[in-house]
C-alpha cells in the first residue's frame, strides 16, 4: 500500500524518524509493538523496519530509520509529501496483552536498538495502570546519538513510576550523566530480580547484557529481545533469516531468552 510521509524529524546525525499516513488520512493498518514493516522505494529498493510508534497512536506510523546503505541513504533525502511502499505488519509482537501484563518491567536499549522498544514503552506508558514499574536504561555512543532524546527527557522521565537511566561510551565536555557502557552501567545499577527485560540492541550489546542479567540472578525465561535485522522478505521464503531451527520473520522477530539458545554464537 502507499503511504504519504507528513513528518520527518532528525533524531541523530545519521537517524531520521519518518511519520506516514495513508492517502486517506490516519495509520496503514493495525499492528502490536515490536512489529515490523516492508518499506520500500520503486526503483531503489525495499528493506524491513520496525514499525516505531505505539499502536495506540490512531492517526500515523512511525519508522525510525539509520542511513547504513542504498535505501535508508535514498529515504534519507525524501521530503514531507512524499510517498513510500509499505507492506506490513508482519513477525510477532512483544507479549504485551499477555506475559508482559501485570510485571515490572525493565527495558535496556542500546543505539538504534531504542527503536523497536520505543513502541513498547509508548504502549504501555498509555495503559499505565496495565503494568508494575517501569525502567529505562539506554546509551549510545555519544550524546548526539541518544535516539529520541526529546522524547525521553521531556516525556518517559517526568512519567510517575518511570525511572530513566542514560550512559554515553565516552565523555563529553557537555554531559554531565553516566558514561560507560550499557552492560557494565546494568551491574552499576542492581536491579531487583522482580521484573520482566526487554533488551534490543547491537548483537554484541545484546551478548554482553545477558551475560550481566544471568550474573544479576535474572532467568532467561524473564528476558524477552527482537532481531528483526536479520529479517529481508518477511515471509519466510528467502531464508536469510534463518538462523537454526527459526525463521527470524516467521517466528519472531520476538523471543524469549530461554528461546534463542539454539542460535549462533552472535546471539
Amino acid at each position: 500500500m502507499v503511504g504519504v510521509i507528513t513528518d520527518i524529524k532528525d533524531q541523530t546525525p545519521d537517524v531520521k524518524t519518518f511519520r506516514v499516513v495513508s492517502p486517506q488520512g490516519g495509520k496503514l493498518f493495525e499492528h502490536m509493538p515490536g512489529q515490523c514493516a516492508m518499506l520500500a522505494v520503486p526503483g531503489v529498493g525495499e528493506a524491513m523496519f520496525s514499525i516505531t510508534s505505539s499502536p495506540t497512536n490512531q492517526e500515523y506510523q512511525e519508522f525510525s530509520i539509520k542511513r547504513c546503505g542504498s535505501l535508508t541513504d535514498y529515504l534519507h533525502t525524501m521530503e514531507v509529501g512524499d510517498e513510500i511502499t509499505v507492506r506490513g505488519p508482519y513477525g510477532n509482537s512483544f507479549p504485551v496483552e499477555t506475559a508482559l501484563k501485570g510485571q515490572n518491567l525493565l527495558f535496556i536499549a542500546g543505539g538504534i536498538g531504542l527503536a523497536p522498544l520505543r513502541s513498547v514503552i509508548n504502549y504501555v506508558l498509555d495503559k499505565r495502570e496495565n503494568y508494575g514499574s517501569v525502567e529505562i536504561l539506554y546509551g549510545s555512543r555519544s550524546m548526539q546519538d541518544l535516539v529520541g532524546l526529546d522524547e525521553i527527557q521531556n516525556d518517559w522521565s517526568k512519567r510517575d513510576g518511570v525511572d530513566v537511566y542514560l550512559t554515553i561510551d565516552r565523555e563529553q565536555p557537555e554531559w554531565d550523566g553516566h558514561v560507560g557502557f550499557v552492560p557494565s552501567y546494568l551491574k552499576e545499577l542492581e536491579f531487583s530480580t522482580d521484573k520482566t527485560v526487554l533488551v534490543c540492541g547491537p548483537p554484541i550489546m545484546i551478548k554482553f547484557v545477558l551475560a550481566a542479567l544471568q550474573e544479576m540472578g535474572f532467568e532467561k525465561t524473564q528476558v524477552f529481545t527482537t532481531l528483526e535485522l536479520k529479517m529481508k522478505c518477511g515471509i519466510g521464503k528467502c531464508g536469510r533469516c534463518n538462523i537454526g531451527s527459526k525463521y527470524v520473520c516467521k517466528d519472531g522477530p520476538v523471543f524469549r531468552c530461554d528461546e534463542i539458545d539454539e542460535l549462533p554464537d552472535e546471539y
